[in-house]
């Protein structure tokens, strides 16, 4: 079914999942779908700023917030249950929440104290909350889940994935064994952290960033004697372009959205940057902020270069695996006409 601007947050209405129904009363669900959605995203520690009549998130410019109650995240259009929702599914995809846990924190953010006498107004004010300290997830006795998904999943080499490992930019954490990517400044202090699930259902794995962080950083490699830079949208992509050509040398960094957030920082901190590589994803959001990008950067005095994979594969894990698909199969055809 395609989706339609300006009609998809309409149809949200009313769509109450039997586990919101169960875990709290329908009048503190209410309570909870009231509250400003423009003021949650801003306690977050993102930028909320209005567009038309509509708001957008500076960090995430694919992300639309409609009427303060609902959302949706074009760059995910096709992406079911990661792609928009209530209040409630943007704490669940963006901070990491069970529905419960989304449903009392917004009850907490509006004020709401269960008592006889409280008589709740479906119209909430802003309320100043303070934010979530940044802490890494606690690290896994050792990484097996991380390799297996990644060698077995996503086919990235053990050599790749040991330099990342070694480099102190992915570990898997102990709880559920999710896969933490660290965006660290130039100190090497950790500002950014994002999780990735290594158990996919249907193709879809769990996603989201660690409460707190700073989303003005990403994912990046870095080498002050390299005047060059690959910026691409996720970790992994950027992992696969590293192996695909065994380069270890110029400076990377995976913006984790569509925003150039991270990219200003990463300049700042990296005057030495020249030239910039853009290896966005190969769909319409990617090659449009490939050119807002590479007009942008060119401007401001860099040489810019738009750098996506074959235009057969949408990104470049996608080339990656199915060039290690098309290995396995050269190979098996040697051993069979030996």
């Amino acid at each position: 079914m395609s989706l339609k601007k300006g009609r998809w947050w309409q149809s949200r209405e009313g769509t109450d999942s039997m586990e919101e129904r169960n875990s709290f009363t329908k009048e503190e669900l209410a309570i909870a779908k009231s509250v400003d959605l423009t003021a949650v995203v801003a306690s977050l520690g993102y930028t909320v700023k209005r567009v038309g009549n509509y708001h957008t998130v500076k960090e995430m410019d694919s992300v639309r917030i409609y009427n303060r109650r609902s959302w949706f995240r074009w760059s995910r259009e096709y992406d079911r249950g990661e792609n928009g929702g209530s209040q409630i599914d943007f704490l669940r995809v963006f901070a990491g929440m069970e529905v419960k846990e989304a449903v009392f924190w917004l009850l907490d953010f509006a004020g709401y104290q269960r008592s006889a006498d409280w008589k709740p107004s479906l119209v909430v004010e802003k309320k100043e909350v303070e934010r979530k300290p940044f802490v890494l997830p606690p690290p896994a006795p050792d990484n097996r889940y991380l390799y297996r998904y990644l060698m077995d999943e996503r086919k990235l080499s053990k050599e790749v994935i040991d330099y990342f490992v070694s480099n102190g930019l992915i570990y898997e954490e102990r709880s559920h064994h999710n896969i933490v990517f660290r965006g660290n400044d130039k100190n090497g202090v950790t500002r950014f952290a994002s999780m990735r699930g290594v158990f996919d259902r249907d193709g879809k794995g769990f996603k989201c960033d660690v409460a707190g962080n700073d989303k003005n950083f990403g994912v990046n490699v870095w080498n002050e004697e390299s005047t060059e830079l690959e910026v691409f949208e996720g970790a992994i992509d950027l992992m696969s372009y590293a192996d695909i050509y065994s380069d270890y040398h110029s400076n990377k960094l995976a913006l984790g959205m569509l925003s150039d957030a991270p990219l200003e920082t990463f300049l700042k901190e990296h005057p030495q940057i020249q030239s910039i590589k853009f290896c966005l994803d190969n769909d319409e959001p990617g090659r449009k902020a490939t050119d807002t990008l590479m007009g942008k950067y060119y401007g401001l005095g860099y040489d810019v270069d738009d750098c996506p994979p074959p235009k057969t594969y949408k990104d470049y894990n996608k080339w990656l695996k199915e060039a290690r698909k098309e290995m396995v199969l050269i190979g098996r055809a040697k051993e069979m006409a030996r």
